[in-house]
């Protein structure tokens, strides 16, 4: 079974871009270093290990805009309960994605376009 987690933003503090779990999970919880997407639920994913499988943190377009921020500045830190994690790898991962499915169909016309137009700031400094 899937551990499946949706991050909700919390704030930035000092250029740190802050999330925040809606749901605790319980175990161990890793971050992984790893970024995949959901194209069909328009949806950025990061894993983290449980020590036997990884749960899924889904980072939805409603935080798209905080994701511009944390390529601009470092990676993001997770929070759950009285824990918190940064979330490493996550900025060089995303930007390498975003550059990926920039004019990429692969990915749907539909993610490709949503992602172009989230990130125009970012893929236009290339």
């Amino acid at each position: 079974m899937r551990n499946l987690f949706k991050a909700s933003y919390e704030q930035t503090t000092n250029a740190v871009v802050q999330f925040q779990l809606t749901t605790l999970p319980e175990g161990r919880f890793v971050p992984a270093g790893q970024i995949i997407t959901d194209s069909d639920n328009m949806t950025f994913i990061y894993l983290m290990d449980n020590g036997e499988n990884y749960s899924y943190v889904f980072f939805e377009q409603d935080v798209w805009p905080q994701l511009v921020e944390v390529i601009a500045s470092e990676d993001p830190v997770l929070r759950w309960g009285e824990q918190q994690a940064v979330l490493h790898n996550f900025r060089d991962e995303l930007e390498g994605l975003i550059y990926n499915i920039e004019g990429n169909s692969n990915y749907g016309e539909a993610f490709s376009q949503a992602v172009e137009q989230a990130f125009t700031s970012i893929l236009s400094e290339a």
